[in-house]
This record gives C-alpha cells, structure tokens and sequence, in this order.
C-alpha cells in the first residue's frame, strides 16, 4: 500500500440536488450530501492501488438502514453516496445487517461472508465490531478493514473513523435551551460515563445549554445497548413522564423525537434529519455526512493513496453539522447558533476549553487549554454539573 498522499476532507464538492440525481433514488435524505469531499486533482502516477471495477465494499450495519432515521440509516446514506460519487455498481456493495454488536462469532461471520463474496474493503460502523474487526485485519492483510467510532487500528490495513459530533451536540444544547419552558431537558444515552462517546456527546450538548440557560438541567437516562428499541422507548416515556419538554438522543431508534412529537414537547434529533418523521417537533438534528469519509476513504484505495491513517473530522470538514432550525424556534436562537458556529468554524472555540466543572464538584481541565482529542475519545468519564443522571 503506497504512501503517496492522505486524503483530505475539506471542502464542499457537490450538493444534495447532484447527489440525488446521481443515485436515482427519491428517498435519499434532504442532508445526505457530500460536504468534506473534495474529488482530487493530483493524478497519481503508477497506482499500486484496486482498479475502481475490481472494488466491492462490504458493510456490517447494526439494524436494518430500511426501518428509520437512526444510525444504521445514516451510515447507508453515507454509503450510498459514496457509491454515487464514485460510480461504483450495485453488485459493488455487499449489506450485512443486523449484525448484532456483541455476538463475536456474529461479527465475525458476517466479515467472513464479506470477503467470501469477494469483498476487499470493509466498513464495520459499530462500537462493538472493533475488536472481531482488529482480528480479521490481522487475518487478511489484503483486505482494507475500516472501523466507524472505537480506538484501535494499527496503521496498514485497519483504520478508525469518527467525528468530532461534540462540535455539533454544543450548537443543539443551545437550541433547547434557548426553548425549553420546564428547564428540563431530557437525553437518552446508549452508555454510561465509562464510554467517552456518549459522554463527550452530553457533556457538549449540556455546555451549550448552559451557555445560554445556566437555569436547565439534563436528565440522562441509560440504555447500556447500543440498539435497544424497547429499552430506548422506555427511557423516553420516563423522562417525558419527570416533564422534560425537550428531548435528545444518543441512541439509534427515532423513539425520543416520535414520542416528544405525541407528547406536544420538542425534540433534537440524531444521525440524520428527523424533522421529515416529526416536523411539529424536532427543532433540529445533529447529523453526520458519512459520505465525505467513505468516498475518500475508498476513492484512497484505488488511487493507491491509503496509508492507514486515522480520521477524525469535524464541523469543518463537513462530516458532522446541525441541520437548519424549525420554523417555531424561540425568537433570537439562530443568532445564538450562529454566533456559536463561527467560533467552531474559525477555531477560536473548541467546546472543551478552560476549566469545566463537573456535577460532583471536581474540576477538569485549565485554564487556556482545551482537552486534547486523545481524552475527548477516551478520557471523558465525567459529567458537566447540569447533568443529573437517573437510575
């Protein structure tokens, strides 16, 4: 694998009107573009990488991207772009779904199955398919094995991608502060503060209300499962029951949104925009642009410019965002949003910076520092000290 140049994601390249006309499809989602891809201009002599008509991707998805907005969703979206930019056949893509994140063996025999139908690049998109992903990379040193969220790689053939979505979680805690009417703001979360993920992904969202409502509070309530739709409904209805009148997520089912939109409440949604299941709702979503990563990620490979690298994108790149606010937003919140987005954009604000209280007490963090990107993915085991966490 030739180390000729990364791939850089950093400007937007084409719009969702190309996408969509590329893909033929009329289901594709209205923020399901291709911002971060830039298609290069350099011309790589000599390739050593795939030719374009010898790739197949295979991809594990946790659930079925069919059944609704969530995760799954927003990875196929991300693929299916990718496919569209590049020009690859429908027979190049190779789905295996519901793939349940802590079956091993499951894992496992779906990467096998992959590569058994002749695939020679695969996406494993869930926290839990790192460590069978790190065995089969070692397995097949041929084959180019990427891995969505998680920490481990190991610099040839296996990589790690995720986002920085805390940048993007920062700018809607200040939409729901800027509209609650309870001052209390209800999240449900896959994991508990041992997982920097989630964590990091309250933490940023509770800043932001804090930012411009110091009087909210956040009530978190646990799944511990990445993909647990009864679980997910449950921890719904219990924090709309306390009177949360804005609910957030970080979990893959659309339950949260669906069930504020039933109760009168307002929502914020995750992954992809959930203002098309729940437009009297949702004031806006934090949404990824997985698109910008696998396109240069595989478009790398036959250029025969991949060389292991991790990738960790931002607002700035284009792979995470939020998407524009509800009509019915409180007066002054885009200002507020907008003020917020420049900061992020120019770098002059990084969401952890200074030093950040916790809700025991503590401190984390100094003063003119910000958290370093290696304890944003794996050091953050703390709450910010509006963050009330229930049982």
């Amino acid at each position: 694998m030739k180390k000729v140049r990364k791939c850089q994601c950093l400007s937007i390249f084409l719009s969702c009107l190309f996408l969509l006309t590329a893909c033929g499809s009329e289901n594709m989602d209205d923020y399901a573009t291709n911002k971060g891809y830039e298609k290069p201009t350099e011309v790589v002599e000599d390739s050593k990488g795939i030719p374009k008509e010898e790739i197949k991707v295979g991809v594990l998805h946790i659930s079925d991207p069919a059944e609704g907005s969530g995760y799954s969703y927003t990875h196929d979206i991300g693929i299916q772009g990718m496919q569209a930019n590049l020009g690859l056949t429908d027979d190049q893509i190779v789905r295996k779904l519901n793939v349940d994140d802590g079956d091993a063996e499951a894992i496992c025999t779906a990467i096998q199955e992959c590569i058994d139908e002749g695939c020679n690049v695969i996406f494993t998109t869930s926290w839990g398919y790192m460590q069978p992903t790190s065995d089969m990379a070692e397995k097949y040193p041929d084959i180019y094995f990427s891995h969505g969220t998680g920490y481990m790689s190991n610099g040839k053939n296996f990589n790690n991608y995720f986002g920085r979505i805390y940048q993007a979680r920062y700018i809607s805690g200040i939409v729901a502060g800027m509209n609650t009417k309870t001052n209390k703001i209800g999240y449900v979360a896959a994991q508990d503060s041992s997982n920097s993920e989630v964590t990091g992904g309250i933490d940023a969202f509770a800043m932001g209300i804090y930012s411009v409502n110091p009087d909210a509070v956040i009530y978190v309530k646990v799944t511990n499962s990445w993909f647990d739709p009864e679980a997910e409904k449950a921890a719904t209805e219990e924090l709309l029951d306390m009177g949360c009148d804005v609910m957030s997520q970080h979990c893959d089912t659309p339950y949260p949104q669906t069930l504020a939109q039933e109760r009168g409440v307002y929502g914020i949604g995750y992954n992809s925009d959930m203002s098309k299941e729940t437009p009297d709702s949702c004031l806006c979503s934090v949404i990824w642009n997985w698109s910008a990563y696998y396109t240069s990620a595989v478009e790398s490979i036959i250029d025969g410019t991949w060389d292991g690298s991790n990738y960790y994108g931002g607002m700035k790149e284009g792979l995470v965002e939020v998407t524009d606010l509800a009509s019915f937003c409180a007066d002054g919140t885009q200002e507020k949003v907008d003020e917020a987005t420049a900061q992020i954009l120019s770098g002059s604000f990084n969401v952890f910076d200074g030093v950040i209280e916790t809700n025991d007490g503590s401190t984390v963090g100094e003063e003119g520092k910000t958290l370093d990107d290696a304890t944003i993915t794996g050091g953050i085991n703390w709450y910010f000290k509006n963050v009330v966490v229930l049982d």
